[in-house]
């Protein structure tokens, strides 16, 4: 019976996020960040299934599939998130948006004293002017 009840809330969780990746949303930002969600549930479903290989009783440890894909869904929609922030406050058509920005790391070398320095990179403000 307690098998039968954990296949039904992984079925309904798969069409859950299956259904929500269909969607056709107006902003495809929102589509993007699901997707990654649903994407990083599969892969971490299929890490979770991979780690059963090297214990001892796997069949003791199928959480390990539930914990792995719960785990690829929290990191898929935070890549998602990520991927689709650029800026602090962005300007398109009028209309304002306010996001977490991404951090992008730079290398630069100083001819000088030929030594390689890690330069951070936030925008802060992005637009689009027609």
């Amino acid at each position: 019976m307690k098998r039968i009840n954990r296949m039904a809330a992984v079925v309904i969780c798969i069409s859950f996020l299956s259904a929500a990746s269909s969607a056709h949303a107006a902003d495809s930002t929102l589509r993007e960040v699901f997707e990654d969600a649903f994407y990083g549930a599969g892969i971490g479903a299929l890490v979770g299934g991979a780690i059963l290989a090297f214990t001892n009783k796997p069949a003791d440890h199928l959480d390990y599939i539930g914990y792995g894909a719960a785990s690829g869904v929290l990191a898929g929609t935070a890549f998602g998130l990520a991927k689709s922030a650029r800026a602090l406050a962005e300007i398109n058509n009028g209309r304002v948006r306010i996001a977490v920005p991404t951090i992008i790391p730079n290398l630069v070398e100083s001819p000088a004293s030929r030594q390689t320095t890690v330069m951070w990179h936030a925008s802060l403000l992005r637009g689009t002017f027609n």
